[in-house]
């Protein structure tokens, strides 16, 4: 979205509000619609590991798959749009501005999910203890 820097400051203000105010609205419904691997790797891993992990949180102009504050590490997982030069390069984009603040952005594609399911939470865990040296060790799997 493109603002102009001369707008006054009250329709920045309102302009912005909407824009968040979006994003938040946004966000539930891709919490709401988890697709089957998104899913998968929250109910079969991440909602139970010892660190704080959030759904479609939004950061910046930008709603990320899952999150974990802690280790400012961002989980996403690609279905086949991120595979078109569009995507991809909106994905390289994100990576970097996301990066900018400091975050760290793990993607997997959903076929990983489904057919590699310990090895992408064995990633998780691994991308975790990296950036949170004192985290639990709590293998995928051994959560349940």
């Amino acid at each position: 979205m493109f603002l102009s820097t001369r707008m006054p400051p009250e329709e920045w203000e309102r302009t912005m509000r909407q824009h968040r105010s979006y994003m938040t609205q946004r966000a539930r419904e891709l919490r709401r619609d988890m697709t089957r691997e998104e899913k998968n790797l929250w109910y079969g891993y991440l909602r139970v590991t010892s660190e704080h992990w959030y759904r479609q949180r939004v950061i910046g102009d930008y709603i990320v798959d899952f999150y974990c504050p802690m280790a400012k590490l961002a989980v996403e997982l690609d279905g086949s749009q991120h595979q078109e030069l569009d995507g991809s390069f909106a994905d390289e984009v994100r990576d970097r501005v996301l990066g900018e603040m400091g975050i760290r952005v793990l993607r997997f594609p959903n076929r990983d999910v489904n057919f590699q399911f310990r090895r992408t939470c064995a990633a998780i865990r691994e991308a975790v203890e990296e950036r949170l040296p004192f985290s639990s060790k709590r293998a995928c799997g051994d959560a349940v």
